[in-house]
């Protein structure tokens, strides 16, 4: 009996323990496990798809589109999905366009995504989507997204920038302002079956995306225009290695208009060179030659140790101190610190910075915002180079007055030039003037802002009549001249600067700065060509840069509807009075007359 019974307890006994080690199995993968296998479960029919967010567009002061957003989709691949990879393989590669054997390759690998292709335009995957169908094949899927379109190509192409393949802005405004043009991306949880079709009544969590803000720049695309179009036709003329225009609104420090040579297309990234890609205007450094004699006689002026009218006698062209000889272009004998500008003497600027002293001097050159960045709204801007005086020589008074031992940006010299414009007061240049952020319905604006008062009114006023008639009959600038305005500017002649030392024969930097009406100043601008190929002797900022600025001021100051405060001539006749009245006289046509050299020593 006891045999039996025996059996049958430890029979019991070991059914009982297995069903144990089941039971405990059970709550171990449904307990302990759970978290896991939902997890991996989710994974296998559950995917996180991205909501992209819409980039903000670029407009230009008047709402003109610069930049811009076009639907496309993204091609990706579920290769568990894929029943029959060659034949996708074959039909994705002929309608994106890629190579058969890599596609192949991707769609082997077995992975749940896969990045086919970027930037399809809508109408191939349609294409794509329909030859798929008829070929019975699942797998292949498309998320909406948009291309980056730049409606004028080459235009402003600096100003704006581009941005990379994770659509960040890498350059110009599109990289300064991409916190606001980006946006905020959104994502949903869906739920497919085992053909890959999403099961819509299990769509999960969702967070919609946040389209990113339309940034509005300063820039009047009408005037950007013809600034391209004028320094195009300079380029063609005179080959320089490279060539830059800017032009301001001298009260507010906002950009109309800022190009650079060479230049590249925004829609075809893939062919612009290096050297294409540089915002000359920013990171351009160079020895701005005498457009840099406004900084020195602002100073004389600003603390009353000349007027305009005190005599400074010029050595007759040739002035000895500290070892070298300074020349002027033309022998002089004495000259008003007026015609020491009028004439450009590298002699007379150097004795009117003496008399300001070293450190006075060095203080004046800061104070025009010289020797650090300006804060523009673009990426890359440098300070330009200005030593401190600890570090000047004993012949540095005399050549940083004529724009030598020193580096500047040619933004650096029109926010300047527009500080002596519009009273004194150095503005921060400004290319962005607000941000629409989307949806939120608000508009953050940027202001003007006046960084500092560099010299008062009353200097300011001063240079402007000096620097009026260097646009006159015996000025250096009489080819920038603009008919029925009032003109006053600077030129600038610098010889380059040789990388071994000293200075390259026959190469020079030729500039032109200045701003109109001069009473009522509302266009201030430079123009810049590095190595200009000329005639011998041709080669002046007078003779090339100042006719570039009289072109584009023609032109601009009618897209600006800017009012004439000169006679306005009529075409082989008589001039018309402008507005406000005025008689009636010919027109002269000035004879031109060179009035600056190079480095200006021995």
């Amino acid at each position: 009996m006891k045999g039996p019974r025996t059996r049958l307890i430890v029979v019991s006994f070991g059914v009982a323990l297995v069903f144990s080690l089941f039971s405990f199995r059970l709550v171990h993968l449904q307990v302990a496990k759970h978290e896991e296998f939902t997890r991996l479960a989710v994974r296998k029919h559950v995917e996180r798809q991205i909501i992209h967010a819409s980039r903000g567009a670029i407009l230009d002061t008047r709402g003109e589109v610069l930049a811009e957003n076009v639907p496309v989709k993204t091609v990706v691949a579920d290769a568990s999905h894929i029943t029959d990879p060659a034949e996708v393989a074959r039909i994705v590669s002929e309608e994106l366009e890629l190579p058969r054997r890599e596609v192949g390759e991707k769609l082997a690998t077995g992975k749940r995504y896969l990045i086919l292709k970027r930037r399809v335009p809508d109408e191939v995957g349609l294409r794509l989507r329909t030859r798929l169908k008829e070929a019975g094949q699942a797998g292949i899927y498309y998320e909406h997204d948009s291309d980056r379109l730049y409606p004028n190509g080459r235009m402003l192409c600096h100003v704006i920038g581009f941005i990379n393949r994770d659509y960040t802005g890498v350059q110009g405004v599109e990289k300064t302002m991409d916190p606001y043009l980006r946006g905020e991306d959104g994502f949903r949880f869906i739920e497919r079956d085992r053909t890959g079709k999403e099961l819509v009544p299990y769509r999960g969590q969702e967070k919609g995306s946040e389209d990113g803000g339309d940034v509005r720049l300063t820039v009047d695309l009408a005037v950007q225009q013809i600034v391209e179009e004028e320094l195009d036709a300079a380029v063609r003329e005179y080959k320089p290695k490279s060539a830059v225009v800017v032009l301001m609104r001298p009260a507010t420090g906002e950009i109309l208009a800022m190009a650079s040579r060479p230049a590249f297309d925004l829609n075809a990234l893939e062919v612009a060179k290096p050297e294409e890609l540089k915002n000359r205007a920013v990171i351009d450094m160079v020895e701005p030659g005498s457009t840099f004699k406004i900084v020195t006689a602002g100073g004389a002026l600003n603390e009353r140790i000349v007027t305009l009218d005190t005599s400074v006698f010029c050595e007759n062209g040739r002035f000895s101190y500290g070892g070298k000889v300074l020349r002027d272009h033309h022998p002089y004998g004495s000259l008003s610190v007026k015609d020491v500008l009028v004439k450009s003497s590298n002699i007379g600027s150097a004795k009117l910075a003496m008399q300001l002293g070293d450190q006075r001097l060095y203080d004046y050159i800061r104070r025009f915002g010289f020797g650090e960045p300006t804060g523009v709204q673009v990426p890359g801007e440098i300070g330009g180079m200005l030593h401190p005086v600890h570090r000047w020589s004993k012949i540095s008074i005399t050549r940083i007055p004529m724009g030598h031992e020193v580096c500047v940006t040619p933004v650096q010299l029109v926010t300047a030039m527009a500080a002596i414009a519009n009273g004194g007061r150095l503005m921060m240049p400004q290319i962005v003037k607000s941000v629409s952020e989307g949806p939120r319905g608000r508009t953050l604006a940027f202001p003007p802002v006046a960084v500092r008062q560099v010299v008062t009114p009353e200097t300011s006023r001063l240079l402007g009549r000096a620097l009026r008639e260097v646009v006159g009959d015996k000025g250096t600038a009489k080819l920038a001249a603009v008919p029925g305005y009032s003109v006053a500017g600077k030129t600038g002649t610098a010889q380059k600067v040789d990388p071994n030392g000293g200075y390259t024969p026959g190469k020079y930097i030729v500039s032109f700065l200045g701003y109109l009406p001069v009473d009522k100043p509302q266009l201030v601008g430079v123009v810049m060509l590095d190595d200009a190929t000329t005639k011998a002797g041709l080669n002046y900022g007078g003779l090339v840069a100042a006719p570039i600025f009289s072109r584009i001021a023609e032109r601009a100051v009618r897209a600006l509807d800017i009012e004439p405060d000169l006679p306005i001539p009529i075409p082989n006749g008589p001039i018309m009075a402008a507005a406000g009245g005025g008689v009636p006289v010919m027109r002269a046509i000035p004879v031109v007359h060179a009035e600056e050299g190079g480095p200006g020593e021995d």
